[in-house]
């Protein structure tokens, strides 16, 4: 055999290990880049807006040990005006809408305005159908309306509106924004794996 033809297979087997190695290592950015987004952080009831939450807040843990569903939790320490104030994802564990509001009543400062009388009154985000693909009453694939019977205000802030769909189904989960108090538990009841129907956060 040649010099030169040693020379080109050399040349071609380097060449390949190269690539093996080049797709080795872009192999751990794909999937870093391919991971789920972190869910959205919803404030507990009463939260006071952007800015005036912030300045009231000071990070005292109380409204957490107040609630009894152990749904609130408290930011870490990531450098954000976010870092240490309440919050809780809907997914995990929504608010169950206590008529008593005991995170309200144990926020010493108002950053949980006391004001909040009535729970419906609450504003922590808006419920929405987000990914209809995933919803089986919105595709066709089934009869559906988990969401709306977990649903403290049902017929008010959501309803199942019957009428074809885009996707061949016969059900649409329908929320009325001016209602919703954001509380997360149609996003929890959501049997689709990743659910249908998610809230996003009503604060800044």
């Amino acid at each position: 055999m040649t010099r030169d033809r040693i020379s080109r297979r050399r040349f071609v087997q380097t060449g390949l290990c190269g690539l093996a190695v080049g797709a080795g290592a872009a192999w751990p950015l794909f999937r870093e880049s391919s991971a789920q987004p972190s869910p959205p952080r919803i404030r507990p009831p009463g939260a006071l807006e952007g800015d005036a939450f912030h300045a009231a807040c000071v990070r005292c843990g109380l409204c957490v040990q107040a609630c009894p569903y152990d749904a609130l939790r408290l930011s870490g320490r990531d450098g954000t005006r976010q870092a240490g104030t309440p919050y809780f994802v809907a997914r995990e564990i929504p608010c169950e809408m206590c008529a008593d509001a005991p995170c309200v009543r144990a926020c010493p400062t108002g950053a949980l305005a006391p004001g909040l009388e009535d729970i419906r009154d609450a504003r922590m985000g808006v419920a929405s159908l987000s990914d209809p693909r995933s919803c089986n009453s919105f595709t066709g694939a089934g009869f559906c309306k988990s969401c709306y019977l977990a649903c403290p205000l049902q017929d008010e802030a959501i309803t199942m509106v019957y009428g074809p769909t885009k996707m061949k189904g016969l059900f649409t989960p329908v929320v009325n924004p001016d209602v919703c108090t954001g509380c997360g538990k149609c996003e929890k009841a959501c049997i689709a794996e990743s659910a249908a129907i998610t809230v996003k956060p009503g604060h800044a």
